[in-house]
């Protein structure tokens, strides 16, 4: 069977100059998301949000926008945002875990509240021919919680539904509930597509034996820890290129450079670098002890210093 691979948004690592430098260097990524958008009660888009979606910013990319939002004005407004800018396609986050965006009814917050879902869904495809597409958890706080909305969404031409297949309060932690995605696919008339825990090419292959119906695979942490991994699921091989080392530098100092011309302060860089290192570190053979080096760099020429280290230590233990 033929199949798509995705980049699962992730808000904070996937923006624009990610996509770029990702796609540049590696590929195997079809269509990515972008972070979501969220307006905060103000009918205006921060300049960040505007940046990331500019098709200058995304040539070559196919690249589908995402708001995430619990008012059907909210949506509207973003609509014909990115409609303006010749997006065909608006994906709703349903999915967002995090806290300080549950408990505002927003995201994986506002699965369980069935009536605000389909009072949105009836008035953004009655005033907008946006075409639709949904980022869902399983719930907030239970897996049922998704089964009594489906119901709800099928009454309404959405492109698709992706599933992570996890709940709300899980955050990452714990493991995926494919028995609960299994019984989505089977309450479902829309298309389902998989999100979760794709980490390496034995596991993808193990999802698609589960569910031989999914042909929409998205990838999240797993593209950042190991970005070799949608090249070697499309080309179906477990063997890293030989020059692996020289292409991960390359994609750092991209990404180096780029935010260091486009965040404010050396602390900023320095935070930012770090917590793409909380998932760079995994594809190293000691992710603790370069993590801990990372994270013990307090300026820029000390940071630099341990990068370097870093890649010539990994480099003499092959």
């Amino acid at each position: 069977m033929k199949y798509t691979l995705l980049s699962s948004p992730l808000q904070g690592f996937t923006d624009f100059r990610f996509r770029n430098a990702f796609n540049n260097l590696f590929g195997g990524i079809d269509t990515f998301y972008s972070p979501y958008i969220r307006l905060n009660g103000k009918r205006t888009i921060k300049p960040a949000y505007q940046r990331d979606i500019l098709p200058e910013n995304n040539v070559d990319l196919d690249v589908i926008p995402q708001i995430i939002t619990n008012n059907a004005d909210e949506f509207l407004f973003v609509a014909n945002y990115v409609q303006q800018l010749g997006y065909k396609e608006l994906n709703w986050n349903l999915g967002c875990p995090y806290p300080m965006v549950t408990k505002c009814g927003m995201g994986s917050g506002l699965i369980n509240d069935r009536a605000k879902i389909n009072e949105i869904l009836t008035k953004v495809h009655l005033k907008s021919d946006i075409i639709v597409s949904m980022k869902m958890r399983l719930g907030y706080e239970n897996s049922e919680e998704i089964l009594k909305v489906l119901p709800v969404l099928d009454t309404f031409p959405l492109k698709n539904i992706a599933i992570h297949a996890r709940i709300g309060k899980q955050l990452y932690k714990g493991g995926v509930d494919l028995n609960a995605f299994q019984q989505c696919i089977e309450t479902t008339k829309h298309k389902l597509y998989y999100n979760g825990d794709i980490t390496s090419v034995a596991k993808f292959h193990k999802m698609q034996e589960l569910f031989p119906t999914i042909d929409h695979w998205m990838i999240g942490r797993g593209l950042i820890s190991d970005p070799f991994l949608p090249s070697m699921i499309k080309n179906n091989t477990t063997k890293y290129p030989e020059n692996k080392l020289e292409l991960f530098s390359e994609f750092h100092n991209t990404l180096y450079q780029q935010y260091g011309e486009s965040l404010f302060g050396t602390n900023h860089l320095l935070l930012k670098m770090y917590h793409l290192w909380e998932y760079f570190s995994i594809q190293f053979s000691n992710p603790r002890k370069t993590l801990k080096k990372i994270k013990k760099a307090k300026n820029i020429r000390a940071y630099e210093a341990a990068v370097k280290e870093i890649l010539n230590s990994e480099m003499q233990s092959q």
